[in-house]
Parts: structure tokens; sequence; C-alpha cells
């Protein structure tokens, strides 16, 4: 695959290209190879679970197609540049990660150039895979079912009365909660915001 394209394709929205865009292209390639695909399936047969956010993630989509608005991309945020990726037909998953000296090795590919960064985007663009990244098959701790769910289903919380999509939902005590309400979430609500709730509800009910 022509990989000028997708490097266009991945800094389109950020004015710029950087070392990370191209890493996430690269691996993006790598890991589609080791599942046996040349070019992005159709039919979301692709999922892939990216361990960051950021620059890497858009390159890494840019190779594959794969999104989150499509969900066939999602985000477990390890704050790692590696990513898994999953035949949704055949249940195989492979682990893509960068070599844990990519950036040592990237200076053999650009030797004339002695700052990190720009060395970076050079080597990244011809290294070979093989060098770049470590594969390695894996288990889903998860059934590819259970993470895909089906679009669609919606459920009410006990606790907090909001839609809870995709069979996101929990089973606890005879309630179904959202997994805020059941396990705590990333938020808490301010009391001002709280009495508002309250009074949105009262009257609601």
């Amino acid at each position: 695959m022509n990989l000028q394209p997708l490097l266009q394709k991945s800094s389109r929205d950020h004015d710029h290209l950087c070392p990370r865009q191209i890493l996430g292209v690269r691996l993006g390639l790598a890991g589609m190879n080791a599942l046996g695909f040349d070019v992005p399936p159709a039919k979301k047969r692709l999922l892939v679970i990216v361990e960051t956010d950021g620059c890497f993630s858009d390159g890494l989509s840019a190779a594959t197609d794969c999104t989150v608005g499509h969900r066939t991309l999602r985000v477990e945020d390890f704050g790692k540049t590696a990513a898994t990726f999953i035949d949704s037909q055949t249940n195989r998953a492979a682990r893509i990660a960068p070599a844990l000296d990519i950036r040592q090795r990237a200076y053999a590919y650009a030797p004339e150039e002695s700052r990190h960064y720009f060395a970076q985007m050079r080597a990244y663009q011809v290294m070979p895979a093989a060098e770049m990244f470590s594969v390695c098959d894996v288990t889903l701790n998860i059934p590819i079912e259970a993470i895909i769910s089906r679009a669609g289903m919606r459920v009410n919380c006990d606790i907090c009365s909001e839609e809870i999509m995709n069979e996101r939902e929990v089973h606890q005590d005879g309630l179904t909660l959202c997994r805020a309400c059941a396990h705590g979430g990333y938020y808490h609500v301010g009391q001002n915001s709280l009495l508002s709730y309250a009074l949105q509800q009262e009257a609601f009910l």
C-alpha cells in the first residue's frame, strides 16, 4: 500500500505530520497484515483496540479505516502506542507494539539527521516493519460479541434514569444500572447541579 496518501489523510486535520502519526499508519498496516489483510476489509470485519489517543490513533485510523464513529475503533487508554487487531469473523486477534528500542533503531535509517524528531520522521517511513514492531497473537479476556454488542439496544438506568445504549448496562441487586451509578464514574455532580437535576426528575415524574 502506498504510504504517502495515508500520511496525508492522517495529517489532514492536524495541519502537520509528526512521528507518532507515521508510527500509527505503519502499525495499522502491520496489524492488518498480521491478520492477512492487504487493505481494510469491508463490512466492519476489522475491530481495532488502540491503547492511547492522540496523533498515533489518528494515523492508525487512516491506515485501517476504523473509527470510533463506525464502532470499529475502541480506545483503551493505557498510554501505549500499541493496538490489538481483531478479525470479527474468525475471532483471531493480534497485538502490535513498537520495538522497545525503535527510537534508537531509527538513527540507522536517517544517519545524516542528528535531531531526534526529524530522524524518526524519516526513518519511520522507510524502516522494515519487522524492525519496527513486535507481533503477538493474543486471546481476548472478553468475548468479541460482548465488545461489539448489539447496536440499537436501549435501557434506562434505575438510579439516574439516563439512557444506556449498546448493552453497556450493569445488573446489580435486581436493578439495571449505568456503569457510573454501579461502579462510580469519572466525575461527580456538584450540589447546585444535583438540586437542579432532582427538580427536573420530580417534574418529569
